[in-house]
């Protein structure tokens, strides 16, 4: 009776009513415009990333294969590098300002479109023709997929969104759907972290359940501090209130967190691997945080919630594609076997003996110009008696080349 609804069936707009009163929220609604500028942003910055990764490893790649003994953090493209890589994480994040969290967390796809092509054009990563076909025809594929869901969940996405001041981030989080949206993600966060690092499940889906759930926190967080940051320079002072603190500190947080979850999976697993399933996962929270911390699907209609969804899913398998068609690297696995002189072990890289350098490096074989380094004196073997003749074979050997 107070929304004059009556008994009848509930429409949409008595829905929306309805919301609101349950949930009151001064909304001050952004217009269509910032939401484009959001949007372009965020395709700014991932951009950016892309690009600076590429210059960065441009800047590895050439001084191993220019011999230059210089550290990379000394050389003028790495430093480019960096520059670009900060700039695009800002546009990203002052992006969160202007358009919501559904529309911006899915766009991370952009980057990856645009790894594959930089590194195939700019870092000129060449094929045979028959790995060609059978890789990059299939991240072609991929690239064309995350295309056309980006498409997709851009048009089809929120067209709305709410200016974040001090006072409407207050009045989300007493709500009790954030409330118990939040007690859920802390019970699964907890039951998963028990079952890791307890009963030794390390399983690469629950390190990155770990991540996405702190992920979605992170999300949230960095929407309201840049919606109050972002406010406070057009005027609206928001600096003032605890709430941009307490935002800000479970902003770095959770990043801290995330990065060494994933710093212990990257030791695990493979990284391409790694990258679909964290990328899948940490958009899905992420929608669904927007959706419930937010209320960015209220004003949608359930063909534009079909549609989006839609599109996320085709940009989800796009990557996944991408992702896992990169080249791998195979890891060196060194091992030491049993024949082997005292002190001085055999490292084997595939059942070819090399011996080890003693330049305090990692580094094995010939390939590294030692001529530096002292060489470090034998052991002294002791006479000892031995059930072989004339000694252990090792001993034998040693005094064959001693001869």
């Amino acid at each position: 009776r107070v929304l004059g609804i009556g008994r009848g069936p509930l429409s949409a707009s008595s829905f929306v009513s309805l919301t609101f009163f349950l949930f009151p929220v001064s909304v001050c609604v952004g217009s269509p415009q910032e939401n484009l500028i959001g949007t372009l942003l965020a395709i700014f910055g991932n951009l950016l990333v892309s690009v600076s990764l590429c210059v960065q490893k441009y800047s590895h790649v050439s001084l191993a294969g220019n011999k230059d003994p210089r550290a990379y953090y000394r050389t003028k493209t790495w430093w480019v590098g960096l520059l670009l890589t900060v700039l695009g994480e800002v546009a990203i994040f002052v992006s969160y300002a202007f358009a919501p969290l559904s529309l911006v967390a899915p766009l991370g796809a952009v980057s990856v479109i645009a790894s594959s092509i930089l590194g195939f054009v700019f870092l000129r990563e060449k094929w045979k023709p028959k790995e060609f076909v059978r890789r990059y025809i299939v991240s072609f594929i991929g690239c064309a997929l995350t295309a056309g869901g980006t498409y997709l969940f851009v048009t089809f996405g929120p067209n709305s969104h709410e200016k974040l001041s001090a006072e409407n981030i207050v009045k989300h989080v007493i709500g009790w759907p954030v409330l118990l949206y939040l007690l859920l993600e802390i019970i699964a966060f907890c039951l998963l972290l028990y079952f890791y690092k307890q009963r030794n499940a390390t399983y690469l889906v629950v390190i990155v359940l770990l991540v996405s759930l702190l992920g979605s926190v992170t999300a949230i967080t960095v929407k309201a501090v840049s919606g109050m940051a972002v406010l406070s320079v057009q005027g609206n002072l928001q600096l003032t209130y605890p709430i941009f603190y307490v935002m800000l500190v479970c902003m770095v947080a959770t990043v801290v967190f995330q990065a060494s979850f994933l710093s212990q999976a990257s030791s695990l697993y493979d990284s391409s691997l790694i990258t679909s399933v964290n990328y899948i996962l940490s958009t899905a929270f992420a929608i669904i945080a927007g959706a419930v911390f937010y209320l960015e699907f209220n004003h949608e209609s359930v063909l534009h919630i079909c549609m989006f969804l839609l599109g996320c899913v085709i940009c989800f398998l796009g990557v996944f594609l991408v992702t896992q068609n990169k080249r791998k690297t195979k890891a060196f696995e060194p091992y030491v076997t049993m024949d082997m002189m005292q002190g001085i072990p055999t490292i084997h890289d595939k059942g070819r003996a090399v011996q080890p350098d003693y330049n305090g490096s990692f580094s094995y074989g010939t390939l590294v110009n030692s001529e530096s380094v002292i060489p470090a004196a034998l052991p002294a073997v002791p006479e000892q008696v031995s059930a072989f003749p004339g000694g252990t074979p090792v001993a034998r050997s040693a005094a064959f080349k001693q001869d």
